[in-house]
């Protein structure tokens, strides 16, 4: 099985066919879009993902596909994916929507673009009784809960923060000779965030730092900026503050690994031997991610279980679809939330991860 990305367009067409297409869509949609309404027994997920350029969110939707072809094995049940690229648009995100409820989709995973925009595709959903599970960018609670069969599976992005911070700290008190290369006892560093005003970064940010504060060290940002999550605008950032900051910097803290290796990718360019550079730290434990953390390039990382969290959709998924109770498939907090741990992870404990990467 391979995942299919439906375009969001339509050709023109003249006008006849505008009209017969048009009869043929309202009758498909007066037969029903739920599951238990088709004559089929398949079960069809209709996926939508902010953006197939962002890394994690590749290996997460082939992650799915692989347990999609693992369980369509195991229970003998075709299931059919159909993924759509939102590209960075919360309108051709809704346009996705409204053709995955059409088309008959049996619930709807929606990796959103826009958290404030969820709202509308709860009532979508509920419009026509298919239910939801937004995943990895997180709604806001009051979205959750406006109805009953609406679902998050995800990781806190606080925890997230708060290990990386730890990671940080642990190797700075355990060898400051190493990373204090001012002498002063002051960590400077610089802050590479994802998207404006986005959760996660703002999370992340907060929480790394504030587990390096309240370890008792004292800390002085030089720079910080979004780098959209995108390695190349990262490498760009970095060129800028290794211009301006040079030997200054120290720990160069990153929302998560692309830009950690746009990070790595500047100081390449640079020249420096790599036991001059910064300490440097990323989230998502990538396979790129792993292999810079094996080269000694990377610091560490802090595992987002990108498997496990296609894991929780799927079987969340299947419940819903098979009308059971959902907190009998996975394990539910506040009857709308999957929550899946995160890890931290450097050389010393690098070859449990690399094994399943």
């Amino acid at each position: 099985m391979r995942l299919r990305i439906k375009s969001c367009c339509f050709p023109s067409r003249p006008e006849g066919v505008r009209r017969w297409a048009a009869l043929a869509l309202a009758l498909a949609l007066l037969s029903g879009c739920g599951g238990k309404r088709r004559e089929d027994s398949s079960l069809r997920l209709g996926v939508a993902l902010y953006s197939q350029d962002d890394t994690f969110i590749s290996i997460m939707a082939k992650d799915l596909e692989q347990l999609v072809q693992e369980e369509e094995s195991r229970i003998g049940q075709k299931i059919t994916l159909l993924v759509s690229d939102s590209r960075h648009n919360q309108t051709t995100q809704m346009g996705q929507v409204d053709r995955f409820l059409a088309r008959g989709c049996d619930v709807l995973c929606i990796n959103m673009v826009d958290r404030t925009g969820a709202a509308v595709i709860v009532d979508k959903a509920e419009a026509e009784g298919t239910p939801v599970i937004f995943f990895n960018r997180q709604p806001v609670d009051e979205d959750i809960r406006r109805w009953e069969k609406s679902f998050y599976v995800g990781a806190s992005a606080q925890e997230s923060g708060a290990l990386q911070g730890q990671l940080v700290l642990d190797a700075w008190q355990a060898d400051p000779a190493r990373w204090d290369r001012s002498g002063d006892g002051v960590l400077q560093y610089v802050m590479l965030e994802g998207e404006p005003g986005h959760q996660d970064s703002l999370l992340r940010t907060e929480y790394s730092i504030m587990a390096i504060t309240n370890g008792g060290v004292e800390v002085e940002r030089l720079a910080r900026d979004t780098a959209n999550w995108n390695r190349a605008q990262a490498a760009a950032r970095m060129m800028q503050w290794i211009e301006t900051f040079g030997d200054q910097i120290e720990v160069i803290l990153s929302n998560n690994d692309d830009m950690a290796l746009g990070a790595i990718d500047a100081l390449s360019e640079t020249g420096r031997p790599l036991e001059d550079w910064p300490m440097i730290v990323g989230i998502d434990a990538t396979a790129p991610a792993l292999e810079a953390v094996e080269a000694g390039q990377l610091y560490g990382t802090v595992l987002n279980d990108s498997r496990g969290q296609a894991q929780a959709i799927l079987k969340l998924a299947l419940a819903l679809y098979n009308g059971e109770d959902p907190a009998g498939a996975v394990e539910l907090e506040e009857s709308h939330y999957v929550w899946l741990p995160y890890r931290q992870v450097t050389r010393e404990n690098l070859s449990g991860f690399l094994e399943t990467s």
